[in-house]
């Protein structure tokens, strides 16, 4: 059979080709290929006329023409939109990219290609336009991966392929930089696997380059080669004139000269470079040096302390500074609370311990947990350096459904076994197995990032001890009635065979019909619609119309209800309807639960397996029919759906409905679908016998504590949430149908006596709780009063919830119920802190458990953080491959290396090219090496209480530049101490220093003022940004470059103060920083002198600088050193302006007041200095000399630059000449546009804000150049 034949322009630049191979690649037809010339190029061949191509004949001789109705045709269905609305989306957007986008497009690329003439106007227009649709573009991806739905679809396909040539050929970094998420989705697109079948590698424009040809000038493009490229689009642009005016080819041939020039020009620059390789590999070389790893080989045991003896290296590593500290802390131990003390005696300046969220044992940790830790351990190690006796107590989770899956499937992937053909016993010795094997990865990543953790003290939530808690908690909450059994609804995943909680829930929106797929169907079933049938009034001709998006429950309906006022219905009061497959009647309810306006008014209801229609069961005592079983096949149904599967049934019961005319209409109907987390199975709600504990009196008591202030919940945003929980709440169930986890201590009681009825699962009164099963025996035999021979126990097969380990937390690690020394110790703990996201499935479990169990809050603080979100908003998802490991943050990580770890992921073939996606247009070139400290740093920085934090690498790595910063000038102080300093046994006081010593112990004394609030407020990034800006912008900026004329000087003893002023400053600035940058503060900390041998021995246990010892500010020295620093740079500004990078000026200040004199007087050196004058001179009422350029300090002094005999000025006017005459064109060429009289109406307002702007602009600019040329033109 003959293939179909797909007729293409041969043009290399023709995107409408691109879109319909595309097409083709993702359909994987199979077609004959041909290219069509036209008759302009002599193809005579075919009857395909150029202008409607591309075209497509088919082997029954049909012909689809034009790219859209080809790609369309091509394309597989699933492409063209998933229902009709996502199908009309669809099309939408494929009319947008022909009408909207193309000309635009191809107005701007195509006389850069050479294919059209070039002309400003069109191309201006071109880039406005494009502009517009970019930010429309980028706004409507900002929350989606693509375009429409959750994959690629031909509208994907149309505007990634219009926007082709732009993106290769004039979409320079700059351009394209505001519109990331428009970004991130062309190249998700195009690095597909279709897409780079079909066009190969995209590289996207780093400069544009015009394509010099015939064509660009004089010959006229074909008419026919211009509709092929670009149908429909040379009315967007002018026509090219066949013959040219004299004056025409005269400015062209300027034009090619020009051209000319520019190459020979680069040519020349080419061969400067091959002659001097020697002065680039110099280059090269110090650039790699900069930028290497620098490591620390010289041997140290593991605990032993790291040799700081050597000379420090050129420039910060991470890899040299944080080597070997870490288990010298630990073997010290530092981070015990028993550090130089003992935690049964009171220590005035109080306690603090903190307990980790303790991480799940089967995964590492992401950048969400980095953060945790961020903050923890900063806050943990300042109250231990402030005194505190400190314990911040490690953890790990079971994590029982996220542990037994991880542990299943590799049983299944290394022998093709079940847990079930091990067995219980066996398959819990194969998850321990796995746990000593792959657990201990947290805890690696926990070192790694420099928590302060007492190890001695770690935790793990099967531990005996945590075991021995759980038991004793259930069985006291299950003695007095608190946990209760009973049969309820409850999320049910049928591929894991358990209860989920609601954390375990996805909630997936549709917006409307989607095919989505489920374990264990080999078709994607269809969810997002509405059925309506009906149901026949007992014994008349008379219906009732319902609707459901789960068609297969009603098989287990067991009435019909409609609102008690709702007029349409009065007439069914006491009437049934009859179910047309189970011969069932069913009663018509009337409940205010119903909304009268939605749908017909009347409502199926299926009290097994719905939670509202649950409700109404039970209020109006209907009959609970489960037609389901623990795997989602059907029981208790009629012939031919008993032992269907649920979503086998959902077609076979419409169909069913459509035979019996009982069927009315499907629509689409937007809904959220309740996906589970771990097996990414739909959850059923099923009716099963579990345990649940009673809230509603724990429940006021938490609530009640943060209402009468005995907790505190930061940020106080989360209260409503709080409040709303605890006020609202409901039994929690704590039964989970898995064999990983604490098993219940209940025993299903069967008395061997015929006095006493045999009792059912379901029945609460049949079980008894015990430690061992001699116990639980014991108590049997007590309930039933028989003696404990006539008594036959069966354990419950199910563990419990893992948040009910997890809300023990606090006090199980401790040991209770023993009354331990940690116990009175530590409990209850300080502060509780974690993400907002798990206030209530964890902080109010802990809450609720401590006041019940204990009698005490477990804390006394809870500090919310934010959640975490990549650089573009997005939430953290392994499909979208921004899920970073912290570890790939300190040590640096290829895209290749990022690729591989997704391959060892649970991920789907498809959620994989997602993610590698993702992850190139992220990382194109990996993650660079940012170290531990700068990581630390960036993410508390970044913490602003009641906001998510997108965390953009970039900015992490300008932390590492920080560490850089801090090290060159630590290095710098350190030469400038000398080899023989000791610093003062007291700390140095402000009064014997000279002004700028003084300045400095001020903002020194300031910035430990505003660190001890910051902290005490959990204002992270109050406390960042004052050490932050005390280092770069005090001490190093101003303090250092002042110390360098003292240090080189003859005067000694100003020399000496001096000194012992930049030690303190580095000893108080470090400390400062310690809790945040641990490992670089320990690192310089050491290689400082000490004021005593008594002093401590590492940073980590060091004082915390506080405002008592800090006396040094002064308010009136800060605000005179600011004026003075408001003259340094703008006599910065100046030398900046006329390029006096090198040179010294003579600098007159004129000063509006005899004060402002005296005052630029006393500080006249530190200005000269700072600003790199060759002298300084205020002046108070004189004229200063000619030949200066000015600029305003402030409304006291003016700062006069003498440039005379510096600069050319004759060449400097003629060059601002040329440039005032640039911006006078522009001017007026812009309030041209603006004065004509449709402007106000017919132009968009943002584009009229935004030609105000330009014109502003231009204005300053014009301003700026006619003071330059005045200035100039006095020194001629």
């Amino acid at each position: 059979m003959a293939l179909p034949t797909l007729y293409l322009s041969p043009h290399l630049h023709n995107f409408q080709n691109a879109k319909v191979l595309v097409a083709l690649e993702y359909g994987r037809s199979k077609v004959r290929l041909v290219e069509i010339r036209g008759p302009a190029s002599g193809d005579t061949q075919s009857q395909q006329a150029v202008p409607r191509l591309p075209a497509l004949e088919t082997e029954s001789k049909l012909c689809v023409h034009g790219a859209t109705a080809v790609a369309q045709y091509l394309a597989p269905e699933r492409m063209r939109g998933a229902g009709r609305k996502e199908a009309a989306l669809v099309q939408q957007w494929v009319s947008f990219a022909d009408s909207e986008l193309v000309p635009p497009a191809c107005a701007w690329v195509f006389p850069v290609l050479g294919l059209l003439k070039h002309n400003k106007k069109a191309v201006d227009r071109a880039q406005l336009d494009l502009k517009k649709i970019l930010q429309f573009l980028d706004d409507h991806l900002k929350l989606r991966t693509y375009l429409v739905g959750e994959g690629i679809t031909l509208a994907d396909i149309a505007v990634a392929c219009s926007l082709l040539l732009p993106y290769k050929h004039v979409f320079e970094p700059d351009f394209r930089k505001p519109y990331v998420n428009v970004n991130r989705w062309f190249l998700t697109c195009v690095n597909q696997a279709e897409f780079t079948r079909a066009l190969g590698a995209v590289r996207l424009c780093e400069k544009i380059v015009p394509v010099t040809t015939e064509k660009c000038t004089g010959q006229q493009q074909q008419p026919e080669e211009q509709n092929a490229l670009s149908p429909g689009v040379s009315p967007q642009v002018e026509e090219v004139p066949a013959k040219k005016t004299p004056a025409q080819l005269k400015k062209e041939a300027l034009k090619r000269e020009k051209m000319e020039k520019f190459l020979q020009k680069q040519d020349k620059l080419k061969e400067q470079q091959q002659r001097q390789p020697e002065k680039k590999a110099k280059m090269e070389k110090k650039e790699k040096k900069d930028l290497g790893v620098i490591t620390y080989d010289i041997p140290t045991a593991p605990g032993e302390k790291k040799d700081v003896s050597c000379p420090m290296p050129d420039s910060y590593s991470p890899q040299y500074v944080e080597a070997a500290w870490y288990p010298w802390w630990e073997k010290q131990g530092f981070f015990k609370p028993e550090y130089k003390r003992k935690i049964s005696e009171p220590n005035p300046k109080g306690m603090f311990m903190i307990c980790i969220p303790p991480p799940n044992v089967t995964g590492s940790l992401h950048l969400g947990h980095a953060l945790t830790n961020a903050i923890q351990d900063s806050l943990t190690r300042w109250h231990r350096m402030r005194g505190a006796t400190t314990l911040w107590n490690p953890g790990c989770d079971h994590a029982g459904i996220a542990t037994q899956v991880v542990v299943e499937k590799r049983l299944w992937r290394q022998s093709r076994r079940t847990r079930h053909d091990l067995g219980r016993q066996s398959f819990i010795e194969e998850v321990w197995k796995w746990k000593n094997e792959k657990g201990d990865r947290i805890y690696h990543q926990l070192r790694k990032l420099g928590s302060s953790l007492d190890w001695d003290r770690a935790c793990f939530t099967m531990d005996p001890k945590l075991s021995q808690a759980v038991e004793e908690a259930f069985i006291r909450l299950h003695d007095e009635g608190v946990i209760y059994r009973s049969t309820r609804l409850v999320n049910w995943s049928c591929t894991l065979n358990s209860a989920i909680s609601d954390i375990e829930v996805d909630k997936k929106e549709l917006t409307g019909r989607t095919l989505l797929p489920v374990p264990n169907y080999a078709e994607k079933v269809e969810f997002g619609v509405l059925v309506s049938f009906a149901y026949k009034i007992e014994g008349s001709d008379e219906e009732v119309v319902v609707a459901t998006t789960r068609i297969e429950t009603m098989l287990g309906d067991t009435a019909v209800a409609v609102h008690p006022q709702d007029p349409r219905y009065q007439n069914l009061k006491g009437k049934f309807v009859m179910h047309p497959f189970c011969h069932r009647k069913m009663a018509v309810v009337f409940d205010e639960f119903v909304d009268m306006n939605f749908g017909t008014g009347a409502v199926k209801i299926t009290p097994a397996h719905d939670q509202n229609d649950y409700e109404v069961g039970l209020r109006h005592g209907l009959e609970f029919i489960s037609i389901m079983d623990d795997n989602g096949y059907l029981i208790n149904v009629p012939e031919p759906f008993l032992g269907m599967k649920r979503f086998d049934a959902r077609k076979a019961v419409l169909e069913a409905l459509i035979q019996k005319g009982l069927f009315k209409e499907v629509k689409d109907n937007p809904m959220v679908v309740p996906v589970c987390s771990r097996s990414k199975d739909i959850v059923e709600p099923l009716l099963k016998p579990q345990w649940y504990v009673r809230c509603g009196e724990m429940a006021k008591m938490a609530a009640d504590a943060v209402r009468n202030g005995e907790l505190k919940i930061i940020p106080e945003t989360h209260l409503k949430t709080w409040f709303n929980w605890m006020d609202n709440i409901r039994d929690w169930c704590i039964s989970r149908q898995l064999w990983w986890g604490h098993r219940t201590p209940a025993y299903f009681v069967t008395v061997n006596d015929p006095s006493v009825p045999a009792g059912e699962d379901a029945d609460g009164s049949y079980w008894v709780s015990g430690q061992t099963e001699e116990v639980a025996r014991q108590k049997a035999a007590e309930k039933f009063n028989v003696s404990p021979d006539q008594i036959s126990l069966r354990q419950d097969e199910d563990v419990l919830d893992t948040w009910f380990s997890s809300g023990l937390f606090p006090f199980s690690i401790f040991g209770w119920p023993n009354q331990t020394e940690d116990l009175k110790a530590f409990y209850p703990g300080t502060l509780l802190e974690t993400g907002h996201d798990i206030l209530f499935f964890w902080v109010a479990r802990m809450v609720m458990l401590g006041l019940k169990l204990t009698g005490q809050l477990p804390f006394k603080e809870v500090y919310l953080h934010a959640i975490v979100r990549d650089a573009h908003g997005r939430k953290m998802s392994k499909s979208l491959g921004n899920v970073i490991d912290p570890l790939d943050v300190i040590f640096g990580i290829t895209l290749e290396g990022l690729h591989t770890q997704l391959l060892d992921s649970n991920l789907d073939p498809v959620e994989i090219e997602r993610a590698k996606a993702g992850q190139k247009s992220d990382y194109p070139a990996g993650i660079p090496e940012c170290g531990t400290d700068a990581l630390r740093f960036a993410l508390c920085a970044y913490t602003s209480q009641g906001r998510d934090i997108n965390l953009d690498v970039n900015r992490i790595l300008g932390y590492r530049h920080f560490c850089n910063k801090l090290w060159n000038a630590t290095k710098f102080a350190i030469r400038g101490l000398g080899e023989n300093f000791r610093p003062d046994q007291a700390v140095q006081g402000a009064a014997a220093g000279s002004l700028i010593d003084r300045w400095i112990l001020s903002r020194l004394a300031h910035a430990v003022e505003l660190c001890n609030r910051g902290f005490q407020q959990y204002d992270f990034p109050g406390v960042t940004t004052a050490i932050y800006n005390f280092w770069l912008y005090e001490l190093c900026d101003v303090y250092l470059e002042c110390l360098k004329p003292v240090f080189g000087g003859s005067d000694e003893e100003a020399a000496c103060v001096a000194r012992n002023v930049l030690y303190t400053c580095l000893d108080v600035a470090l400390r400062l920083l310690s809790p945040f940058m641990p490992f670089v503060t320990e690192e310089l900390y050491q290689r400082l002198p000490r004021r005593s041998a008594q002093d401590p021995p590492s940073i980590t246990v060091s004082p915390y600088p506080e405002c008592e010892e800090s006396c040094w500010r002064d308010e009136e020295l800060d605000r005179n050193v600011e004026s003075v620093m408001s003259i340094v740079r703008a006599i910065r500004s100046l030398r900046a302006d006329y390029n006096l990078t090198k040179t010294k000026a003579d600098c007159y200040l004129t000063c509006s007041d005899d004060a402002t004199a005296t005052l630029v007087n006393t500080f006249s050196s530190y200005i000269q200095t700072l600003s790199s004058s060759k002298s300084v001179s205020a002046l108070v009422g004189e004229e200063c000399p000619p030949g200066c350029a000015m600029a305003i300090a402030s409304d006291r002094c003016t700062v006069h630059l003498m440039l005379k005999g510096l600069i050319d000025a004759e060449k400097e006017v003629a060059k601002l000449r040329n440039k005032e005459g640039e911006v006078r064109k522009q001017i007026v060429k812009l309030r041209e546009k603006i004065s004509k009289p449709d402007y106000r109406n017919k132009v968009p307002q943002k584009i009229q804000e935004m030609d105000a702007e330009k014109l502003k602009q231009f204005e300053t600019e014009l301003q700026k150049v006619e003071e330059g040329i005045g200035t100039f033109e006095k020194m001629i």
